[in-house]
């Protein structure tokens, strides 16, 4: 039986309300979040960094740049810190047809700190980021076109799972992110994703330390100025952050098909 989390034909998903007669084939950039220690899943992968944890005999990162590729990515800039020169050995300056670069952390940046970074190697007005424990198939175009049309400096995608505990809940109203729950709010209920659309000003005019976090620090005190652009999709979604769903993803992740 299917986890219920994954779509029984594991096609992509769109964003359910964006227009689909844009041209799908249309390239963008990518930020990807590989720094991170990924102290919840040091016990299964202790001398790696968590981006290239073993999932079917791959690093989990060449499926999250395959699919990357697969939507129409050029240019995908891995932030990376902890053991990142593991990473940089392995991908060099291309996966497939996707240039890589790399914005590297001397020192821990955080999530905010980290995407601050590396949106000066971003050479377009919106960037996608991502995390890099994290794969949500969808087709990201609309989203970002989304994102531009309506004059936003920012864009969330988020999902319905069977249960928000882990994540905090997210609230929409009118294509509008409005308000974020505590992750004690267990239940079926819709998610931040982790996945973002970044204007290249999103950050200009803010006092902020060098090291912070993007959802905490950020966006959660920024949302009324904000205002972000949400999108809610339905692809298959994974986060490898916790053992058990590490497990689930030596099965599923194979499965995939693009």
């Amino acid at each position: 039986m299917p986890h219920p989390d994954r779509p029984r034909d594991l096609r992509v998903g769109r964003a359910d309300h964006v227009s689909q007669g844009l041209n799908m084939a249309a390239a963008f950039e990518a930020i990807v979040l590989a720094g991170g220690l990924g102290t919840r899943l040091r016990s299964a992968v202790p001398d790696l960094p968590k981006p290239l944890a073993p999932v079917a005999g791959r690093p989990f990162l060449d499926y999250l740049l395959g699919h990357l590729e697969h939507v129409g990515a050029r240019h995908v800039i891995l932030s990376v810190g902890y053991l990142g020169e593991q990473i940089e050995a392995r991908y060099g300056g291309c996966f497939g047809s996707v240039e890589i670069s790399y914005s590297r952390e001397s020192a821990p940046l955080g999530t905010g700190g980290a995407l601050r970074q590396a949106l000066s190697f971003s050479a377009g007005a919106y960037t996608l980021a991502l995390n890099g424990d994290t794969l949500l198939e969808c087709d990201p175009w609309p989203f970002i076109v989304a994102t531009a049309r309506t004059h936003k400096q920012l864009g969330i995608l988020t999902r319905d799972v069977e249960d928000t505990g882990r994540y905090g809940r997210c609230e929409l109203s009118n294509d509008v992110v409005v308000g974020f729950g505590q992750k004690e709010a267990t239940g079926p209920g819709l998610i931040n994703a982790g996945v973002y659309c970044l204007r290249h000003d999103l950050f200009e005019g803010h006092a902020l330390p060098d090291r912070f976090s993007f959802e905490h620090d950020f966006i959660e005190p920024q949302l009324a100025r904000l205002k972000p652009y949400g999108a809610r999709v339905r692809g298959y979604f994974i986060d490898i952050g916790v053992p058990e769903d590490f497990e689930r993803a030596q099965r599923e992740l194979p499965l995939l098909r693009w």
